[in-house]
């Protein structure tokens, strides 16, 4: 799951961020409204948390823009305001669900991960191959009924690899779903984290490279 955290107090942003990633999320993370919105135009995210009040283009601003252009993007609005009316307002702006600050940690990472899992949003209930099994919301994978012990970007990587059938996955897309906005694209990551992933699953071997496509599971 991709999700963008929109949100000016930066110490708190980051915060965010790091708690989520260990949930195996990657998550990017705009300082305003205007970044915010450079990012959507830009990335393809399962989730937005997006502080109301943001400096630039408005949080309000932001809701009104994602549902003119039918953005698929799920959205958790956060304000310091916790009355029944502002709550009210959120929603009715487009968010698809609110939650005021102070805030629960905890609450916080469940009402992502349930906004993830809506219709709409690339969260499948199980994704499986043969005997190759993932559970995206237990983060965990097997194969013949042994656990593979993946890391959260291998396990990531053959999520996106099963969600797409055999369809070829390219490295670019792998970059952009998998990895945040620290990544470099020029690296050899996404081919390091592969070939790791293949030792793991073991034989017979499940993923193919496709020449100029990038990478799929099947035979070839």
């Amino acid at each position: 799951m991709r999700v963008l955290v929109a949100e000016d107090h930066e110490r708190l942003a980051r915060a965010v961020a790091k708690g989520l990633r260990r949930y195996g999320m990657v998550v990017d993370v705009a300082l305003d409204g205007n970044d915010a919105l450079a990012r959507l135009a830009a990335n393809r995210y399962d989730v937005v948390v997006l502080d109301r009040d943001l400096p630039g283009t408005h949080g309000d601003d932001i809701c009104r823009v994602l549902v003119a252009e039918g953005c698929e993007s799920r959205v958790l609005m956060l304000t310091a305001a916790s009355s029944v009316k502002a709550r009210v307002e959120g929603l009715g702006l487009g968010a698809d669900d609110y939650l005021p600050k102070p805030f629960d940690f905890t609450e916080m990472v469940a009402r992502v991960q349930a906004l993830g899992r809506r219709p709409g949003a690339p969260q499948p209930p199980g994704l499986v191959y043969r005997d190759v099994t993932l559970d995206p919301q237990k983060r965990t994978a097997s194969r013949a009924g042994r656990s593979l012990g993946l890391s959260p970007k291998e396990l990531a990587v053959l999520e996106c690899l099963l969600a797409a059938g055999e369809k070829p996955v390219s490295a670019e897309e792998l970059l952009e779903r998998v990895w945040d906005q620290a990544a470099d694209p020029f690296t050899t990551t996404v081919k390091a984290t592969i070939n790791r992933l293949r030792a793991k699953l073991g034989d017979p071997p499940i993923i193919t490279t496709v020449r100029e496509a990038g990478y799929r599971i099947g035979g070839s």
